[in-house]
This record gives structure tokens, sequence and C-alpha cells, in this order.
């Protein structure tokens, strides 16, 4: 069975109804507009009924129009240049972009809860706890959530390596990668090449991995030891990452709650450091 929406329209094409043909024509040209558009939207856009567009959906493999849309979702973001996201978003013209922006981001942490895979995050926190040295990639607009991670983890953990670069340091940084260690990888539409190879290489020492991505279908997931998925959104050319970020919230959260001794008694030298070196102002006291 195809995967991608638009290879199954063409698979079932010649057994459609001159309705569905309609549709599969319209999603074919428009698959960018169209992705964004409920099934009454598109139904109107087209000149057929909602009920059509539903059964369209079904005819094609898949259960139901939002699971259409979404795979066409997830091939968009994929493909679309910057210049073609805020194209989208100003054809499907929300004025309200503070409104929209949150409402989307409660929508994609709300699925997320829902969906996220316990047995991956379990094997996750066990795989991080168990590393001797962690791994952390993301380029890109994924790089603010690997920095993240690696400033909370850093904390708690003695060898904590983040590469947040897309230039080919990426590989010269992991050479010494080990079946005895842990790579954690973030990747969203535009799916980086430099992290795909790198986690090819990873893969090939033996390190464990932790996918953090959006899909089944993103090119990083492949690769997991431990496939996390959060899903994400565009807010015009700008990746919208609450829920991975979310995630990455839970699992440093997760992870060193099993080492609360140990996280304890670091945290409690760091105190004394921060006192001592002036590091953190504190409110309500003028310091000259």
């Amino acid at each position: 069975m195809a995967e991608n929406a638009r290879e199954r329209i063409a698979l079932y094409y010649g057994s459609l109804s001159k309705g569905q043909k309609k549709i599969a024509d319209y999603i074919s040209e428009n698959y960018e507009r169209a992705s964004f558009m409920t099934a009454a939207e598109l139904g109107k856009e087209i000149g057929v009924s909602e009920s059509t567009v539903v059964r369209f959906a079904s005819r094609i493999g898949f259960d139901g129009y939002p699971a259409l849309q979404k795979n066409l979702r997830e091939t968009v973001k994929s493909l679309l240049t910057s210049v073609q996201r805020m194209d989208v978003t100003n054809a499907n013209g929300d004025d309200d972009i503070l409104e929209n922006a949150f409402l989307q981001d409660i929508e994609t942490i709300r699925q997320m809860k829902e969906t996220i895979s316990r047995d991956a995050f379990d094997g996750s926190v066990k795989a991080i706890n168990s590393a001797e040295k962690i791994y952390i990639l993301g380029v890109r607009s994924s790089a603010a959530l690997a920095s993240f991670a690696a400033y909370y983890l850093g904390y708690i953990y003695d060898v904590v390596l983040v590469n947040t670069s897309s230039s080919t340091d990426m590989f010269e940084q992991m050479i010494h990668i080990s079946d005895r260690d842990v790579c954690i990888a973030f990747s969203f539409p535009r799916y980086s090449t430099r992290t795909i190879n790198a986690l090819k290489f990873a893969r090939s020492r033996g390190a464990g991995i932790i996918s953090i991505t959006d899909s089944e279908l993103s090119p990083i997931a492949g690769y997991a030891t431990h496939l996390l998925l959060a899903p994400s959104n565009m807010v015009s050319f700008v990746d919208s990452l609450a829920a991975p970020l979310s995630l990455v919230n839970a699992l440093i959260a997760a992870a060193s709650l099993e080492r609360k001794d140990e996280a304890h008694k670091r945290f409690e030298e760091l105190e004394s450091l921060w006192e001592e070196y002036d590091v953190y102002s504190v409110t309500g006291e003028d310091k000259q």
C-alpha cells in the first residue's frame, strides 16, 4: 500500500467516480492548500458535497478524512519552502494569529498526550540513565530543542555532548560514539540531511538512538531504538515546537527522578557556587 496520499490517488484514480476524480485532481494540483482545508471547505471549493469528500478519503485507503488530511500535512511540511509556508498561511487567512497560534499549540500537546508511546518513553529514560555518554543532535530550528535538553541534562550527567552544527564538524564530534552511548536526535520539517546522516553513522557504531520527531514517516524514525513522536505545526514560516519542548521537559524530569539522590547532591553544590559567585540576582536586594 502506498503511504503518500498523492501516490494513493494515482493508484486508485481509475476506479474513482466523477466527483471523486474532481477531488483527486484538485488535491494533486493544490495539495499545499488542500492539506489545511476541512472536508466541508474542500467540498465547497470543488463543488461537491462534504460526504463525497469523506467517501473519497475512504476510497483511497484512509480511515476517514482526518487521516487523509494528516498525511497531506506531513508531506507538505517536509516539502514547503519558507515562502510557500507564508503563502499557505495567508491563503487560509486567519486574522487572529495570536489566538490561532495558541490553539494550535494546545491541540498538538493534547494530541501528543493521547498518542505518546509509554514504552518508548520509559525505554528512552532507561537508555539515558545507562549510557556512558549522551550525544544530542539538532540543527536549524531543532537546535533550540537540542540546546535546551543538553543544558538541563548537563546538570545531572557527567558527559553530555551537544551538536547543533550543520557542517561536517558533526561527524568529527561523534567519532568516538559507541554501543555504550545514547544519541538523542531532534528533527522536524524540513528535515536536515546532516541529522539523518549523523544518525546513520551512530547506528553503525551500535549506539542507542532516541529519535524525537513528528511522524513515523520522518526520515529519522527508521534509525530509532526508541521513537518519540511529537506533532509540530507551522505558524507562517515558523516551526511551532511547543509539543516537542513539552516532551523534552517530561523526559528530563523522568530521567533525573531515577537519579534523585545524585541530582539533589549536585544541585546543593551548584547552589553554593551560584551564591558564592553571585550568579543570580536576588529579587528585592540592591547588589552593588
